[in-house]
């Protein structure tokens, strides 16, 4: 067991008072945040710290996403892991396969006899890191789903109304169309490509992304995404590129900066874009529901979320268990969730987070910040909605946006791209369920 030694020594004019010595415990935590997200993270840990004398946190930052995954990965081979990695959501089925890695969430916290109460989690969040029979694998920490982000000074300013319907992407394209004719150099724009226009597109509709119940249901699934309604909204968004409706500007979140800086006039992107919006935004604003089409599927369904979990690490102590579970019931208190849905954007991950967020009056002096939490929770999540649970999917996300790309540049069709993403995408799953027999 990691020792951290705190000695305290008074001294007065004419006599020393002993030295007092305590242990803490120290519980590292890795995590892929930096700038104002790494700042909150940490006044997280220093309250925790601060709260109890028997553990020390020490969080430390380790790259981004894949990153941070990578890194535990090899500290795990090399005998040095932390007791908490952070893991974004496309990891889960990853770490599931990592036998012998993890401590599953639910051990940890019926062991340390931390506060825990996994029904408290709402049930789209929930469902991602839980086993079929409910059992919780890892602990959400920050989960977000996609919103569209509306310029409502462009609108005006192409003459169209701000409070205009943006429900469906049919009313999308009708705005789209104005703006173009208006001379709006840039009428959509979007993040993470993949994760919202086929992950959440498919989920809304209540299609399936892949087959087996995403996943959830077994190793041996196949990928499904190059169905009609999937071809569909990507051959629209094809023609919307070409048109100059849509423009692209990159894999992850590059679109971020030209909505903040007033270049576009929509965006999709996640609920947790609302930070850095509210901060940088010198216009109007607005956050609306992800657009659906009308009449396809079950739309609208439940989006699926985002983000990242916290996985505990085999290989340690028993006290130090019983201080990772008290910090991650620590994050998971109404006032800390609270608290952190409210200052970044992220789902409030248990209802009474929510709940409290609402009866201070947050949602009413900031419109729209509800917009997420509806969303994820107007309907149970169904089979095609709960989620994604599939092996190598950082690797597969590459290659849809590597077909997405080209449908955008005009090199292939829908079809055609979606075909290709969907066979090369299989070969890796292939692999996956081979190594994790």
């Amino acid at each position: 067991m990691k020792q951290l030694i705190l000695g305290a020594v008074a001294a007065g004019t004419t006599a020393l008072t002993p030295l007092v010595a305590s242990a803490q415990t120290e519980v590292q935590f890795w995590h892929a945040f930096t700038g104002r997200l790494g700042e909150l993270v940490a006044a997280q840990v220093e309250e925790f710290n601060a709260s109890q004398s028997d553990y020390n946190v020490v969080a430390s930052h380790k790259g981004n996403y894949s990153e941070t995954l990578n890194a535990g990965i090899a500290a795990f081979r090399a005998g040095e892991q932390p007791h908490i990695l952070m893991v974004f959501e496309v990891g889960t089925a990853t770490m599931m396969g990592a036998k012998g890695a993890i401590k599953p969430v639910y051990e940890v916290m019926a062991e340390s006899g931390a506060e825990f109460d996994p029904d408290a989690y709402i049930g789209a969040v929930k469902g991602y890191y839980t086993t079929t029979e409910g059992e919780m694998l890892s602990l959400p920490f920050n989960s977000s789903t996609p919103v569209l982000w509306v310029n409502r000074d462009a609108l005006e300013g192409a003459g169209i109304d701000p409070d205009t319907d943006l429900s469906t992407w049919q009313n999308v394209e009708g705005v789209l169309d104005d703006l173009k004719e208006a001379g709006h150099s840039c009428p959509l724009v979007t993040a993470w490509q993949s994760w919202i226009h086929l992950e959440n597109f498919s989920a809304y509709h209540d299609v399936p992304f892949a087959t087996r119940d995403n996943g959830f249901a077994g190793l041996d699934t196949e990928l499904a995404f190059n169905s009609e309604a999937q071809v569909a909204h990507i051959s629209k968004m094809g023609e919307w590129a070409q048109d100059g409706k849509f423009v692209y500007t990159g894999r992850r979140n590059e679109g971020g900066a030209n909505f903040r800086a007033g270049d576009c006039a929509l965006f999709t992107e996640s609920s947790a874009g609302y930070a850095g919006i509210k901060s940088e935004a010198e216009f109007d604003f607005d956050v609306r529901p992800l657009p659906y089409w009308e009449g396809v599927g079950n739309a609208p369904q439940n989006t699926i979320i985002g983000g990242a979990s916290l996985w505990v690490m085999e290989g340690h102590e028993a006290e130090e268990y019983k201080g990772v579970g008290e910090f991650l019931a620590f994050l998971s208190s109404t006032p800390i969730q609270a608290q952190w849905h409210q200052d970044t954007g992220y789902l409030p991950i248990t209802a009474a987070a929510g709940e409290a967020t609402r009866e201070a009056g947050f949602y009413d002096e900031n419109p729209g910040t509800d917009v997420a939490v509806k969303q994820m929770t107007a309907n149970e999540p169904t089979a095609n909605s709960k989620g994604l649970r599939l092996g190598s999917f950082d690797q597969i996300r590459g290659i849809i946006d590597e077909e997405l790309e080209a449908v955008w540049a005009g090199d292939k069709s829908a079809q055609e791209a979606m075909d290709s993403a969907v066979e090369r995408g299989n070969q890796l799953l292939r692999r996956f369920e081979q190594a994790n027999r």
